[in-house]
């Protein structure tokens, strides 16, 4: 189940070139389980047709304030109340003038300044529109009024132009959306989160590592994000896009991660340690590539720091330290590892979870944990997306900080 499972959006479409790129918009919506229904502008249906959105939101499209159909529901009354949040995108310059205005001369428009939920504008317009000030203006006003502005990309536009104002990725609207309908509860927590792995170099072209991708990592940052938390990511290498509103820290090395964690403590109030940090690393690292039948058939390694333990000892020394949050990816004796690693490394919370399987091991999208913490609480949480499985994960954190 998506969180955002029966979730009912209003989906507002103007008048952009930009309209053809929502239509993925509205079906990612549904797949994750929402409730669609498209409002268009009567420019907007110059670019896209309502029978596509129709078919692709399963509802039929409003586009006409006074339609004959139903009037005594007063559709714009109606559509504002029945809806969980208004998304408008893309929002043309005519209406985002509109919308700062408080002018009410189309549905769009009337359904804004009926809509009590929140409202998500995504500007989408020519670069030298979108710097022009009455545009910037209008933008300020309509912030102002309690709108959530998400910035346009820069690029290329349809005309040829290169600016700011192209439509923004639909990655960077669906966390917000998700933003929009998470608890704030951790709006005044600065999250330190590690993630991925460490690679120990060997030499030029080899090294020592795992198969982690930083998924969980990510997933915890995403969420924290959402849940209003000022997030550092600090992530080994990994493929995966950095979530919006998250500043990231790349490390490669487990002694670079160690160093950017200790150097990050002083305003954190929360540390996960998600990373699948190397254990060990070469002795004695070459300079150049080791040719085929020259290297030896012992590999001599050390001990890496453990920044986990580390951080333990730093907490039993300090009367104020941040919540503590660590993980065990375990192939056996889960639980016993797992409570072992929670008091010999003063833990306030463990996350334990079996890398075995091929639905909770390294790279899957999804994960199956049981939470342990410092008072002796106990929490099997079910295989879930990764994402999902964060959020119970940042349920139990509060309810520690609650303590």
């Amino acid at each position: 189940m998506s969180l955002l499972t029966d979730k009912k959006i209003l989906f507002g479409i103007t008048g952009s070139i930009a309209a053809y790129k929502v239509a993925d918009w509205v079906r990612a919506l549904r797949r994750e389980g929402c409730q669609v229904t498209v409002v268009m502008t009567e420019s907007a249906c110059r670019f896209i047709s309502p029978l596509t959105m129709a078919a692709l939101s399963g509802n039929p499209v409003h586009t006409d304030m006074f339609s004959a159909i139903a009037p005594e529901t007063i559709p714009h009354i109606t559509l504002a109340k029945e809806h969980d949040l208004l998304l408008i995108a893309p929002a043309s310059a005519q209406t985002i003038a509109r919308l700062a205005h408080g002018l009410a001369d189309n549905l769009l428009a009337t359904i804004a300044l009926a809509s009590s939920g929140p409202v998500l504008v995504c500007p989408a317009m020519n670069s030298v529109m979108f710097q022009h000030p009455a545009t910037q203006a209008n933008i300020a006003a309509i912030r102002s009024h309690g709108y959530q502005i998400i910035k346009p990309d820069c690029g290329k536009m349809a005309c040829g132009d290169e600016g700011p104002g192209r439509l923004t990725e639909w990655e960077n609207v669906r966390q917000a959306i998700l933003t929009a309908f998470a608890p704030q509860d951790l709006a005044n927590e600065q999250v330190l989160i590690t993630a991925g792995p460490t690679r120990e170099p060997f030499d030029p072209v080899r090294f020592l590592s795992n198969p982690s991708t930083g998924k969980m990592g990510y997933a915890l940052a995403a969420t924290a994000r959402q849940r209003g938390a000022t997030v550092t990511l600090i992530s080994g290498p990994a493929s995966l896009n950095v979530p919006p509103g998250v500043r990231c820290i790349q490390v490669t090395t487990a002694a670079e991660m160690q160093a950017q964690v200790m150097a990050s403590l002083e305003t954190t109030t929360i540390v996960v340690k998600a990373a699948a940090v190397s254990d060990y690393r070469p002795a004695e690292p070459q300079a150049h590539k080791v040719k085929k039948g020259k290297a030896a058939l012992s590999l001599p390694l050390i001990a890496n720091p453990d920044i986990l333990k580390e951080l333990g000892e730093r907490k039993r020394d300090s009367a104020k330290f941040p919540v503590l949050i660590g993980f065990a990816a375990e192939s056996r004796d889960h639980l016993k590892e797992g409570a072992r690693k929670l008091q010999e490394k003063n833990l306030d919370l463990i996350v334990v979870n079996d890398i075995s399987g091929t639905e909770t091991g390294f790279a899957a999208d999804t994960n199956r944990v049981t939470l342990l913490d410092r008072n002796g609480a106990q929490e099997e949480v079910p295989l879930l997306s990764k994402e999902e499985a964060a959020h119970r994960i940042w349920d139990a954190v509060t309810r520690l900080l609650e303590a």
